[in-house]
């Protein structure tokens, strides 16, 4: 009975010293707090990570915000203020033009799916941390990148075809997606987020760059834009991965190994959650009678494709790794036929 009592003692003291020898990431991302992307993280994913390291590594997720703004993560990463973050590097293009094209290169990939392919295994991941080291000196390791989800197009009026775009204005962030869009024939407008719903429902744009469709069904959008384009025909916005390079280098190779199996496996399951929850919301919307959902035929798809990519190589101008960038999407885009050889 001693025995047996002092066997347990020592394997709850073993327990709690590999509970104490854990390493905990903290990991600021760019989603809200009260975002899908968050409670779904948060409630199906954090657990896996010390199941895979096997207790040696936790990941704590703190909001967009949280201890210093989206676009100034890469340097607090490199800090050490933050351990990485897990943001939207759109946020970064004004530190270097290659994130414009690696963050959404509007109107390319048709799925999350086949970008995420491009940066795990079609050379994404390099050219991003090369982008990393041009702005952090080299202090910030690149573990993943890639995107979760496909924005819809919220619009007033019709827009079932590439020519209808013509003359219709539409909200969009500046930068790429407006020079795409400008291009297409539409009118670019740059407003806040926050005033998508009431320029939507004053008529002072037909369509908003908004978000993935259930976002858009939550705010409501489609009460006043009832001719939504889904799947959407613009944006996906690519997601980094990263971790400060001096906790990354005292990790085994095991362990980075499964962060970065972490990271994949976690938005490939969510970029799939989503999409079904879109699905399901677009064919009951659909069903209805006060809301058309409006999908592209590929040839229209293909037209937008083409008009985009002029605008992605005169984006790519603006430095040596946003080129180098654009080769390496146009590449592998090739390779899974999204163009023709």
């Amino acid at each position: 009975m001693a025995f047996s009592k002092i066997a347990l003692l020592a394997v709850s003291a073993s327990v709690m010293a590999g509970s104490a020898q854990a390493d905990t990431l903290n990991i600021q991302t760019s989603f809200n707090a009260g975002d899908f992307s968050t409670q779904y993280l948060t409630e199906n994913w954090l657990p896996k990570i010390s199941e895979m390291t096997e207790g040696r590594i936790e990941i704590v997720l703190t909001p967009n915000g949280s201890v210093v703004p989206a676009r100034e993560t890469p340097e607090a990463v490199a800090a050490g203020v933050l351990d990485g973050d897990f943001t939207s590097v759109n946020y970064f293009s004004g530190l270097e033009p290659a994130y414009a094209i690696m963050g959404d290169l509007i109107s390319g990939y048709e799925t999350p799916e086949q970008m995420l392919d491009f940066c795990r295994e079609g050379g994404g991941e390099a050219v991003m941390q090369k982008a990393a080291d041009a702005v952090t000196g080299g202090e910030v390791k690149v573990v993943a990148c890639g995107p979760y989800s496909r924005e819809s197009l919220p619009a007033r009026v019709p827009i079932r075809t590439f020519e209808d775009l013509k003359g219709k204005k539409i909200r969009s962030p500046e930068g790429l997606a407006a020079a795409v869009f400008q291009a297409a024939g539409a009118s670019p407008v740059s407003i806040p987020f926050s005033e998508v719903f009431g320029a939507l429902e004053k008529g002072i744009v037909d369509a908003a760059d908004a978000s993935a469709y259930v976002n858009n069904d939550a705010t409501g959008i489609h009460d006043v834009a009832p001719y939504p384009l889904y799947p959407g025909i613009h944006s996906m916005p690519s997601m980094q991965f990263t971790v400060n390079k001096e906790k990354w280098e005292v990790l085994s190779e095991a362990d980075r190994k499964a962060l970065r199996d972490w990271w994949y496996e976690a938005m490939y399951a969510m970029a799939a959650e989503v999409a079904k929850q879109d699905a399901a919301l677009a064919a009951r919307d659909d069903a209805a009678d006060d809301i058309q959902v409006i999908d592209w035929a590929k040839e229209d798809r293909d037209q937008l494709r083409a008009v985009a990519r002029e605008q992605w190589e005169i984006f790519a101008e603006k430095s040596g790794l946003a080129k180098e960038a654009l080769d390496a999407n146009i590449a592998y885009m090739t390779k899974i036929g999204l163009f023709q050889e």
